[in-house]
């Protein structure tokens, strides 16, 4: 285990996106998302977010976008099926605190079985989800990861687009969502 992800966060940080808990490869260079199958920065230039195509390596650009990034669980897993429940829900809990601190609009978290565990809301859907803590409007979004199966690239940007939308940041239109 190489440790926790770091947080992306920094001032002015208007939408919070938030990751189950950090892959393999994640872990291994320090960046959150890097996985070789995941969707995530792809659709984060289609939903008009970034200026440019970005990747791991310019996680840390994202906070001068406003945008901030973070994990419900800091240990480092082959997929997220190995999370306990337990672990979840601690997870969320310190998200609602760190929630508190930071003071984002929006909160994304990206995969709707974790936030359903983290939260104890067995029936949450994708999309705006009812008060979860701080003043931030909380919401599911789809999980980038090549594992699932259920999303497409362009549904990613979709999701994506409307929470930055959502949290007051400019967005440019192209690619799936335009």
């Amino acid at each position: 285990m190489t440790g926790p992800l770091p947080d992306i966060t920094g001032p002015g940080m208007r939408l919070l996106l938030v990751g189950i808990n950090p892959g393999r490869r994640s872990a291994a260079l320090g960046r959150h998302f890097a996985g070789h199958g995941n969707r995530f920065w792809p659709a984060l230039y289609d939903a008009g977010i970034t200026p440019e195509p970005f990747g791991p390596a310019d996680q840390t650009r994202l906070p001068a976008l406003g945008v901030g990034l973070t994990n419900i669980v800091e240990r480092e897993t082959a997929t997220a099926k190995e999370l306990s429940p337990t672990e979840l829900r601690a997870g969320g809990q310190r998200l609602v605190r760190m929630v508190g601190v930071w003071g984002p609009a929006v909160v994304a978290v990206l995969g709707v079985t974790a936030y359903r565990l983290a939260f104890d809301d067995p029936r949450a859907a994708l999309g705006r989800r009812p008060h979860t803590g701080g003043d931030a409007s909380w919401w599911v979004l789809p999980n980038p990861s090549g594992l699932n199966a259920h999303a497409k690239p362009a549904d990613h940007a979709r999701w994506l687009r409307t929470v930055a939308v959502a949290a007051g940041l400019p967005v440019a239109t192209r690619g799936a969502t335009g």
